[in-house]
């Protein structure tokens, strides 16, 4: 099981320390993601990309059901106003439910790609004074260990959080 962890990280020097040393400590960049202020340069640091930066995965998870709930509606509607041919009611019903959960799915993505991320809010004052939030998904058995290397090496770096379940994925 992978855990989220969130740091604050007041300067991109020691953002660039933090990643190297995890390296070291064999987490993958991929399981590093930096997002800061549009006009901090963050040069070769890992950015996050729109997955985590968006609310992509959880509009695409309210899109499902309300997309596919309205095609269950229009296709019973449908058949019940009489404008489906006598043994066309299933395949009327599954290309509604279809066309449902495409138009749910599409829609909620549209929307979604210009939301931020609302598990970031709370790290929004820190960011808008120039800070870096510094993600790091790693095994349940690392969490204490990486933990406990970035704070005790880097007092100044601040653990803001553990998220316990992280979408499989972002």
């Amino acid at each position: 099981m992978i855990r989220r962890m969130y740091f604050i990280i007041p300067n991109v020097s020691l953002a660039r320390t933090i990643h190297n040393e995890l390296l070291l400590s064999r987490v993958a960049e991929s399981k590093m993601h930096v997002i800061a202020r549009e006009d901090v340069d963050l040069n070769d640091l890992p950015e996050a990309n729109i997955l985590q930066k968006s609310d992509l995965v959880h509009s695409i998870q309210r899109g499902i059901p309300l997309g596919g709930l309205t095609g269950v509606l229009l296709g019973a509607l449908a058949i019940s106003l009489g404008m489906v041919s006598p043994g066309y009611e299933g395949i009327t019903m599954m290309l509604t439910v279809l066309a449902g959960l495409f138009i749910g799915v599409f829609s909620s993505t549209l929307i979604a790609v210009n939301v931020p991320n609302t598990r970031h809010r709370r790290f929004e004052k820190d960011l808008s004074k120039g800070k870096i939030l510094f993600i790091v998904d790693v095994p349940v058995e690392k969490v204490a260990e990486i933990s406990e290397m970035v704070t005790r090496h880097h007092p100044e770096a601040d653990m803001k959080g553990l998220e316990p379940n992280i979408p499989a994925f972002p």
